[in-house]
């Protein structure tokens, strides 16, 4: 506790200043009555049902990449992968994956850790552009 004196109703909410100004505020007018105003059905960005049941590739957060077939996901697009397989980093450079890929079977992958979601069918890999550059660099 403070070595101060409390003064009044200072320690109490409000502390009686005011009257019912402040936070919450009062009736506030308007012919809505109690019923709180009713808000937009939100629409989901991304779509995720029709890739449901084909190959999906997601990237996470610290690079992992894994590709599956998206069975199943959640209103937070948590998603639901069978048969998947992580891409392998390069041992001597961890921000390159190699073409060497690990089984994980089904899993479950939780929305917050990904960055990316991409159908598998009509992906290509193209150079990267800045590998170029830097090698120009050195």
């Amino acid at each position: 506790m403070s070595d101060r004196p409390q003064q009044g109703n200072r320690g109490n909410r409000g502390g009686g200043r005011g009257g019912s100004r402040g936070r919450g505020g009062g009736g506030g007018g308007g012919s809505a009555g109690n019923r709180p105003a009713e808000k937009p059905k939100k629409e989901n960005i991304l779509d995720l049902a029709k890739y449901t049941d084909k190959r999906v590739i997601v990237q996470f957060q610290g690079g992992r990449q894994v590709m599956g077939i998206l069975k199943g996901f959640d209103p937070l697009s948590n998603l639901v992968l069978d048969e998947a397989e992580e891409y392998l980093r390069d041992p001597e450079d961890h921000t390159r994956l190699t073409d060497e890929k690990r089984k994980l079977g089904l899993v479950v992958t939780r929305s917050t850790a990904m960055i990316l979601i991409s159908p598998y069918d009509g992906t290509e890999e193209t150079e990267d552009p800045f590998s170029q550059i830097e090698a120009a660099a050195e």
